[in-house]
C-alpha cells in the first residue's frame, strides 16, 4: 500500500496534462479577441469605404 501510495505521489502526468489543456484555453481565448477585434476593425474599414465610394 505505501508503495502504491508513493508512485501515486510521484506521478506527474495528470498534472502535465492539466497544463496544456489551460494553456490551450489561454491561446484559444487570445486568439478569439484577436479574431473580435479584427472583424469590427476590418467592419469599420469597409462601411468607411462603402461610405466614400
Amino acid at each position: 500500500m505505501k508503495h502504491l501510495v508513493s508512485r501515486f505521489v510521484e506521478n506527474e502526468s495528470g498534472a502535465t496534462a492539466i497544463e496544456y489543456g489551460l494553456i490551450a484555453a489561454l491561446i484559444s481565448v487570445v486568439i478569439i479577441t484577436a479574431i473580435t477585434t479584427l472583424g469590427k476593425n476590418l467592419t469599420n474599414t469597409f462601411t468607411t469605404v462603402s461610405g466614400k465610394i
